[in-house]
């Protein structure tokens, strides 16, 4: 029989069957020692960026050493405890020394990051910065303040590895336009922190770098994709990062790790510098934005970063200072709310969160008025999916080339490999019985031609302006809703893509959305939790349950969303919804 094909292959040549089995032994033992051989090239990859990392923790741990020997008498829990604009303040006025300040940051850093594996890479050059403001004839708004950043936000000399292997081999020529603005204005970028492999999921794991633990408690996720900061934060060990959002990825992390977090209308601050994995994609925006342990720290960083440097730097970015007057204000605010979006009903504590606030902000003088959100469903699986898998998701499934895929991906990208045809047989079949399941397959197959995709470009549009429409008819300054949590279980958020629709709602609109914590969850939490059935009553409600199980003192949050370019408004809100949680726990 093999000789036979080899005749057909070869038909003008006389064939020696032995030499071309032979043959094709050999070839198929080159492919296997081939595929072997670039499986271990991926390996010494990983290995060598584990190892630069590891020694990059060595040598910041004896650089601690050495400046606790030379000043013992740091007072590290009074420092630490010190509120953003408190330290800003201290160490304007000069009663603290940047030094002191950065070496107890980093000190801190490197017992969280022990604990929780939430450091990527720390920067050794946060000293030259350290000279480099002492240099400065003016101190900035951030003089002396440690700052870390999130993995993919370039730094001059480190790699951004979107926790992928393909990404390991060429450090950032220069730094991030944020990251130069934040210089400038006196802050020292001290580390970088991990991401899930990809930023495409809610956890935050890679396979080179490995799980990030939520600091509350280590069975828990911190979030993602910028769950290092997350976990950075909440643990103690920064006090402002920034992050980036495109579906969630600064609220989620700040919903589980307890933290404020702001995503701005995507184009407010410079994405210059930040790198994603696919690019391209415009019809849903990332955006940059701060992550810290309250609501002013936020409003100080844009205040800092919203200035003529950034605007000089980057022309793209609308030149519009912060407004400190909106942020300042006490006018009685009109606020819609609403508990549910009707497509993913989240734990009960989280609803009750958003009840609980709505009370207090009525009591507190504010008008409130029932806003329902209009077709999430739709929004999640025609609007937001079709986006980032409008080729079927061939693009990002290219990102894992030669990569191993980490083990909490692993049922997204299985499902992206199912062909076209496929998925759409699949969503028909499972239509009936599992209606959410089929619409995310079906999203998944993608678009067919340049045609449909301007018709998405278009239905998006109408969708905001929808919207907005909406809001405008009930004359609406601000919207309360709901968030994402209480943190899942580490694992569960590759499981559950679409359950972030509360969060990716405002990527779609391009509209600032904030989250504050406002509680923490109880045992009577935990025991209504065991009468949740979500919506459906589906694989997805059961899975949402199991994820969320577990989670008695972890933080609760609420959202807050403003129309487009009102970050100063959503900050103000914000700030309100803060202030009556801290007022309520007083007493």
């Amino acid at each position: 029989m093999i000789q036979q094909q080899l005749r057909q292959l070869l038909p003008e040549r006389e064939v020696d069957p032995s030499a071309a089995l032979a043959l094709l032994c050999g070839s198929a033992a080159a492919a296997v020692v081939w595929k072997w051989l670039g499986k271990r090239q991926i390996q010494k990859k990983m290995e060598e960026a584990q190892r630069t990392r590891d020694e990059g923790v060595k040598k910041m741990a004896k650089a601690v050493q050495q400046f606790r020997e030379q000043v013992p008498s740091v007072q590290t829990d009074a420092i630490l405890s010190l509120p953003l604009l408190e330290l800003t303040g201290r160490l304007r006025e000069g009663s603290l020394s940047p030094k002191i300040v950065l070496y107890t940051y980093l000190e801190k850093a490197l017992e969280v990051t022990q604990q929780t594996n939430c450091v990527r890479h720390f920067i050794p050059e946060c000293e030259e910065q350290l000279q480099e403001i002492q240099r400065q004839r003016e101190k900035g708004l951030l003089y002396g303040i440690p700052i870390s950043i999130k993995d993919h936000i370039s730094h001059k000399g480190h790699l951004s590895t979107c926790g992928l292997v393909q990404c390991l081999g060429t450090p950032a020529q220069e730094d991030s336009v944020l990251v130069k603005v934040l210089k400038r204005q006196g802050a020292i970028p001290f580390a970088m922190t991990n991401v899930p492999q990809s930023l495409f999921n809610y956890d935050c794991s890679n396979p080179t770098f490995g799980q990030t633990l939520n600091p509350f408690n280590h069975q828990k996720s911190p979030g993602g994709s910028s769950g290092g900061e997350g976990a950075l934060i909440a643990g103690g060990g920064s006090i402002l990062g920034i992050g980036s959002d495109m579906g969630g990825s600064i609220r989620l992390p700040s919903s589980f790790c307890g933290l404020c977090g702001l995503k701005p209308t995507a184009e407010r601050l410079s994405l210059s510098g930040a790198g994603v994995p696919v690019g391209g994609i415009v019809a849903v925006r990332c955006a940059l934005g701060p992550m810290a342990r309250d609501v002013d720290s936020l409003a100080l960083c844009m205040k800092a970063l919203l200035c003529e440097e950034m605007f000089r730097l980057d022309p793209t970015v609308p030149p519009i200072p912060f407004n400190e007057e909106v942020y300042s204000s006490c006018a009685p605010l009109r606020i819609g709310y609403y508990d549910t979006d009707g497509y993913f009903p989240l734990p009960p504590c989280m609803r009750q969160a958003v009840q609980d606030t709505r009370g207090a902000l009525q009591a507190a003088g504010h008008q409130l008025v029932p806003f329902s959100p209009p077709r999430i469903h739709h929004v999640m699986t025609e609007l937001f999916l079709k986006t980032f898998f409008a080729d079927g998701g061939r693009a990002w499934l290219d990102m894992f080339t030669g990569d191993t895929v980490d083990p909490n991906l692993k049922s997204q990208v299985n499902c992206c490999k199912i062909p076209r045809v496929g998925k759409k047989l699949l969503a028909l079949i499972l239509k009936p019985l599992f209606p959410r399941l089929a619409d995310y397959l079906s999203a998944l197959g993608g678009m067919r031609s340049v045609k449909e995709m301007w018709n998405h470009h278009h239905q998006i549009e109408a969708y905001r302006t929808e919207f907005i429409a909406r809001w405008r008819e009930l004359r609406l300054d601000v919207v309360l809703c709901p968030v994402l949590g209480p943190a899942f279980t580490t694992g569960y958020p590759g499981k559950l893509l679409t359950a972030i629709s509360s969060t990716m709602l405002y990527n779609v609109l391009n509209f600032p959305a904030g989250v504050v914590p406002v509680s923490t969850v109880t045992e009577a939490d935990e025991e209504e939790l065991k009468l949740y059935q979500g919506c459906c009553d589906d694989p997805w409600d059961r899975t949402l349950k199991q994820a969320v199980a577990g989670a008695v003192g972890l933080p609760v949050a609420v959202q807050c969303v403003a129309l487009p370019w009102q970050e100063e408004l959503c900050l103000r809100f914000m700030k309100e919804v803060e202030t009556l949680s801290q007022e309520k726990r007083a007493a």
